[in-house]
């Protein structure tokens, strides 16, 4: 990576969300049906359709500032697509298995708040207060899907989780 402008810098991070979020719209059908959870499954649906809505953004923001975006691979994205399917593959389905999804969902949406938080302070820096907005559009959509996540295990998962190791 050879970054010598903040707009390059801004270009770099945009490039590497839009490959994280990519990678993440191979990886949520995968842990739909990994989840025993109903509620769990349907949020997994419900935020790849949300994610496909963050890619158009990123779309359009490339188009507004007249950008090209890098062909890499977000590194960071891929290891945690990896670490969900080392936990679908060494959990057997139920409770246990959905608090460690859970677990790993929210990983990736600290992630992709901190990538967006990132991105959306560059941007009011360079001044590009047409893709602002886009982008603080998607952080507080990120940040409510953590908080959902949240709940899910508060309201649940966890327990059901803890009940079973109980039970065995």
């Amino acid at each position: 990576m050879s970054v010598k402008t903040i707009e390059e810098l801004f270009v770099h991070e945009l490039s590497d969300i839009y490959s994280a979020e990519k990678q993440l719209t191979k990886a949520l059908p995968r842990l739909a049906r990994a989840a025993d959870e109903p509620a769990l499954a349907d949020g997994f649906r419900m935020h790849l359709e949300e994610t496909q809505g963050q890619i158009e953004r990123i779309d359009r923001i490339v188009e507004i500032l007249d950008i090209r975006l890098k062909r890499i691979k977000c590194a960071a994205m891929e290891g945690l697509v990896e670490e969900g399917k080392e936990i679908i593959d060494s959990i057997e389905q139920g409770p246990l298995r959905d608090a460690a999804l859970i677990g790993g969902a929210q990983k990736v949406e600290h992630y992709e708040i901190a990538a967006y938080g990132t991105l959306a302070a560059l941007a009011k820096q360079l001044g590009y207060k047409d893709a602002l907005p886009l982008l603080l559009e998607t952080l507080e959509e990120e940040k409510a899907t953590d908080e959902k996540l949240t709940r899910l295990a508060e309201q649940g998962g966890n327990q059901r989780a803890a009940r079973e190791r109980k039970a065995a």
